[in-house]
């Protein structure tokens, strides 16, 4: 059975509360449960942070320029982003939060200068965001440290994506390339999932999965069904909560039945094949057809095919076994509308 990687994208919808951030790991890792069924499911398996260096990360003038956005947290764009940021230490024990969950610590480092958190301790993988796919000196410093690599492809195409695996593969081959569309909200014209297809092709000896920002689940289960391996979707507490990120993400209940219903989808797609399958035997017995007589027929009559028709429950002979029935002689009286039993002909 299929094991999709599924990853929370918590990125800065803590809005630079740590506590906020635990909670949204505690979301992240409640169990999930199929009440049609009654199966508890596999969670999300990792949730992803992000961490800017902020020397590092826009122009001066970009930085002191005035923020008005009602989704800002300061005077300035460089002022809403500080307020966003969480230190190494804080990164490093919501590492270990995640952990104490089972969740896996993805995390997505937006310049050099933010490998120093390395030091503290090492995430499961490393991300690289989609408007870093172009940054190969990034690129090349975070494939040295050998982590394994998931990279979102959603502002580049194939040129951009063989640049940056010509960089990371000089480390190691650990790369999950994530077909993407960096547009918030994406418009479902533009989403393109038949590129899944295309890369899984066309790289074929690295993972493909989808980093999704469409409005709710349907296209990470249909990228899912199209093959991916893993998938990234932002999460939040609540959707109408300040921030850029938040409305188009994931609540609690989104969260939860985008879970159930890809762990659902995993076992569902089953193995390249088509047989009959034995849990269906009660209900083949109730309603499949079996020959049975047309007219009521005595004993000592010989069967002829315009004497019968078929009926359930199944049974009886099937019209592919007719053979076996017709130009027999029946051993009783037979009422009409019944199936013929083989204990009823010589």
């Amino acid at each position: 059975m299929l094991n999709t990687y599924l990853i929370g994208e918590i990125g800065q919808n803590h809005n630079g509360s740590i506590d906020l951030a635990k909670l949204l790991i505690d979301e992240a890792a409640k169990p999930v449960i199929d009440e049609l069924f009654g199966l508890e499911l596999k969670p999300w398996d990792a949730v992803k942070f992000t961490k800017r260096d902020l020397k590092e990360e826009l122009s001066a003038s970009a930085m002191n320029k005035p923020y008005t956005s009602p989704h800002s947290f300061g005077k300035t764009y460089g002022e809403h982003r500080a307020k966003l940021e969480l230190n190494n230490e804080q990164h490093y024990e919501l590492y270990l939060y995640a952990k104490e969950k089972g969740l896996d610590f993805v995390e997505t480092l937006c310049a050099i200068g933010c490998l120093n958190m390395l030091g503290l301790f090492t995430p499961d993988r490393l991300k690289v965001a989609s408007r870093d796919l172009t940054n190969l000196p990034l690129l090349s410093a975070m494939s040295e440290t050998k982590i394994p690599m998931v990279i979102s492809t959603g502002m580049g195409g194939v040129e951009e994506i063989d640049d940056a695996l010509e960089v990371i593969t000089k480390y190691h081959n650990q790369v999950t390339i994530l077909h993407c569309l960096s547009q918030y909200p994406s418009e479902y014209k533009n989403i393109n999932l038949n590129s899944i297809h295309y890369l899984k092709e066309r790289y074929s000896g690295f993972e493909v999965g989808y980093s999704d920002h469409s409005i709710g689940i349907a296209m990470p289960l249909a990228a899912v069904a199209m093959g991916a391996t893993t998938i990234e979707k932002h999460i939040t507490l609540d959707r109408t909560m300040k921030g850029t990120d938040q409305e188009g993400s994931l609540a609690p209940d989104g969260m939860r039945r985008m879970v159930r219903d890809i762990r659902n989808l995993e076992m569902a797609l089953g193995e390249m094949k088509k047989e009959k399958s034995q849990v269906v035997e009660p209900t083949k017995l109730k309603l499949e057809r079996s020959i049975a007589t047309k007219r009521e027929m005595q004993k000592g009559e010989v069967i002829t095919e315009k004497d019968v028709h078929l009926l359930s429950p199944g049974d009886g002979f099937r019209w592919i076994q007719r053979d076996q029935l017709i130009g027999k002689q029946l051993k009783q009286d037979v009422p009409a509308d019944e199936v013929i039993y083989q204990s009823m002909i010589q």
